[in-house]
Order: C-alpha cells, then structure tokens, then sequence
C-alpha cells in the first residue's frame, strides 16, 4: 500500500494586494535578498508586533511560501501565533501597510501596534 501525503496549507494566507506588495518589495530589495520574511517579535504593550523584512538566508524552521511576487517566509519561532491568518496590504489616503486577520490574537493594543495570544 502507498501513502501518498497531502499538502498542508500555507500557515498565512496573502491577499492579492499583499502578494503585489512582496513583488514591489522584491523589485527594490537589496542584492542578497532572497526573500521576504515575516516574524513575531516581542515588543509593544501587548507582547506581540508584526514585522516583515528582508532575508539574505534561509533558516531551517521558516515556512517558506513561493507566491507570484516573490519568496515569502514565516519565521519558524512565529508560525504558532499566525496559524490560520491572513496578510492584505492596504493603502488609503492617510496610511499605507500590511494588516494582518489573526484568529490567534486574543487581543491588541490601542494603537494596533502589537497583538496577544
């Protein structure tokens, strides 16, 4: 009998506009760039901030997300807190960013700056 191994979906889901971001992203990135890459660190008054940048290497534990405009990774530490989530880039008269449906966040900080799980 042979076991044949279904895919497992991507841990975030991007939105077109975010995968038309990365591939803006990918166009101006430094010569060593490989990719783009979004992580979790510890910071802001909800323990938790979104941050997405260049990556020169790939480490062992990131997911790695081949999209349209480029290569997208997940740092492996910060996989757990994006399960299930979604990336859009949004833009509008006043603010331009990446905003983020986490069904992990248990909640955020007034300022939208940081999440918790």
């Amino acid at each position: 009998m042979t076991t044949t191994l279904k895919e497992r979906p991507a841990a975030v889901i991007l939105t077109k506009g975010a995968e038309e971001r990365v591939a803006h992203l990918m166009s101006k990135a430094p010569d060593d760039a490989i990719g783009v890459k979004l992580s979790t660190p510890r910071r802001g008054c909800s323990g938790l901030a979104y941050s997405v940048d260049y990556v020169t290497e790939e480490a062992k534990f990131d997911e790695k997300i081949e999209t349209s405009g480029g290569t997208f990774y997940i740092d492996g530490a910060s996989v757990l807190y994006l399960v299930g989530s979604t990336m859009d880039w949004v833009e509008d008269d006043f603010t331009a960013g990446f905003v983020f449906d986490n069904p992990n966040a248990k909640g955020a900080c007034g300022c939208g700056e940081s999440f918790m799980v």
